[in-house]
């Protein structure tokens, strides 16, 4: 079973925010609701999951994370339908969505044409109000947007 993990940024302007990204590629054009997702990817064999939510975060988005592992709140780990187990962290920070700079993909496009073309696995990316990400992010990770408002709600 593969092991991804994840970095939930989140800022507060008037509201909770979340930093989602929209998924890339020809599958994903003409799609907004379940088509977000928060950057995540595989764990490395020797690699602590933490580490991996921070280093996935910034190779498909170019954007370096904060570093301080203190500050970042453990939002426990979910099974996907696909049976991947995804671990993820959030964390306060307010990044700029216009920097990202995604890896890229190649596919076989169109379908049956023996042509591979190269998409950009996230193709854009934005800070959405808490219950807009819930609609937008895709189902699997939905469980975290619940557990980062109640951590936060327990806040003093």
């Amino acid at each position: 079973m593969d092991h991804s993990a994840c970095l939930l940024l989140y800022r507060r302007a008037s509201e909770l925010e979340v930093f989602l990204g929209h998924f890339g590629g020809p599958y994903w054009w003409n799609k907004d609701e379940g088509a977000w997702t928060i950057p995540k990817g595989l764990i490395e064999d020797d690699e602590a999951p933490f580490d991996a939510a921070r280093r996935e975060f910034e190779e498909e988005t170019g954007i370096r994370p904060p570093s301080e592992k203190d500050a970042y709140v453990d939002l426990g780990t979910v099974k996907q339908s696909s049976r991947k187990r995804v671990a993820a962290w959030a964390m306060k920070a307010d990044v700029d969505p216009e920097a990202l700079e995604s890896n890229r993909f190649e596919i076989e496009w169109p379908p049956d044409s023996g042509t591979t073309q190269e998409f950009l696995e996230l193709d854009r990316a934005a800070y959405l109000p808490l219950d807009e990400a819930a609609e937008k992010i895709v189902e699997g990770q939905r469980p975290f947007l619940d557990r980062l408002r109640e951590a936060l709600s327990t806040e003093g």
